[in-house]
């Protein structure tokens, strides 16, 4: 066997807004697996880095990806445990070429065209009449459930922006999540959450930074809204470590992100252990290209979900790989007449 790696720049279409910053641009990696017998037919995954939030974004991501190429034409195993997304591109790339090189991981009723997953619509951070434009924006196009990213602007103008929007949508017309990015404190959080909840909010992701535990506890012990744990997964791939976790902090939710919490594997690790404390979940993206969203989409259709997922982010880009992948209102569709058009990379073996 042989593999190889392209880094690719994608540019977003409209500037998207985070507790962290803004972002206009994201670097993701590509790897493809073949037999060297048949070097046109190759199996494809991608290693979507984040930098600023994976646990592996360091100067020893590139030469990591090179050692796995060299020990992948070897026959050697390669020590992956600190790189989440690495492992899911590897991960990916092997489901794909052992299913005949065809984008497809999961041969389900999703590729068939048959199974259209339910999203949630994701509305970026702005001002307060942007979002209210987004929303509006997301309503319009069949939007049930829409997630807000919020901790940007000042608080009181993104609590009159919500309250403004359930004034107009009532929950039974409109879903509201939120997404704070770990931008509230320990200190003010308690209020906040308070406030928030005056507006039916169904849940709140990572309100305070990762890493306090014993806040985080009681927060989600004494929170009016459900809390859900996002950031806090990422990096923790100990089973020991990973069921301390939930037992201490107990939130409502976990939210997974395979590229950044061990691919496949590690993901539904996560989903057994909070199963038996009685903690849901949904999977979202991490900002991958189609190639990564194709292959997470598929995973997820194995899981028979009934909730929307965060999944909505393939037309973020104005240069994402052209892929069969559609969305119809609010759900996320697979259109098996249409074709992948995989660039010509700039492919690197080691």
């Amino acid at each position: 066997m042989k593999a190889a790696f392209a880094k690719y720049t994608l540019d977003f279409i409209n500037p998207a807004g985070t507790s962290r910053g803004t972002l206009l641009k994201k670097d993701t990696y590509f790897l493809k697996i073949w037999d060297e017998q048949s070097p046109g037919r190759y199996g494809l995954g991608e290693c979507a880095l984040f930098k600023g939030l994976s646990a592996e974004d360091s100067d020893r991501y590139e030469p990591k990806l090179r050692e796995l190429c060299r020990n992948i034409a070897m026959g050697e195993e390669t020590d992956l445990a600190e790189f989440s997304s690495i492992q899911f591109g590897l991960e990916t790339a092997i489901l794909d070429f052992s299913r005949g090189c065809r984008r497809v991981c999961f041969d389900n009723d999703f590729v068939r065209g048959s199974y259209h997953i339910p999203i949630n619509g994701l509305v970026w951070m702005g001002t307060k009449d942007e979002m209210i434009a987004r929303i509006d924006e997301k309503v319009a196009a069949g939007f049930g459930v829409i997630k807000l990213k919020i901790g940007a602007i000042d608080f009181s103008q993104e609590l009159e922006m919500i309250g403004h929007i359930r004034r107009r949508y009532t929950d039974r017309d409109l879903t509201i999540r939120v997404d704070a990015n770990g931008g509230f404190t320990p200190e003010n959080v308690m209020d906040r959450l308070g406030r928030l909840a005056e507006h039916n909010i169904h849940s709140i992701e990572q309100p305070i930074k990762a890493g306090q535990w014993e806040a985080m506890a009681r927060v989600c012990r004494e929170s009016p809204i459900p809390v859900a744990l996002d950031e806090e997964l990422i990096g923790i791939t100990n089973p020991m470590m990973m069921m301390s976790l939930l037992r201490t902090i107990r939130p409502h939710y976990i939210i997974l992100k395979p590229s950044l919490m061990g691919g496949f594997a590690g993901s539904t690790e996560w989903l057994k252990m909070a199963a038996q404390f009685g903690i849901g979940g949904w999977i979202t993206s991490a900002l991958e290209s189609n190639i990564g969203l194709n292959a997470i989409a598929q995973w997820v259709t194995t899981l028979q979900v009934r909730i929307p997922q965060g999944l909505g982010t393939g037309a973020l880009y104005s240069n994402n790989i052209a892929s069969p992948l559609e969305q119809h209102a609010d759900y996320l569709c697979y259109n098996p007449t249409k074709k992948w058009q995989i660039p010509d990379f700039n492919w690197i073996t080691e």
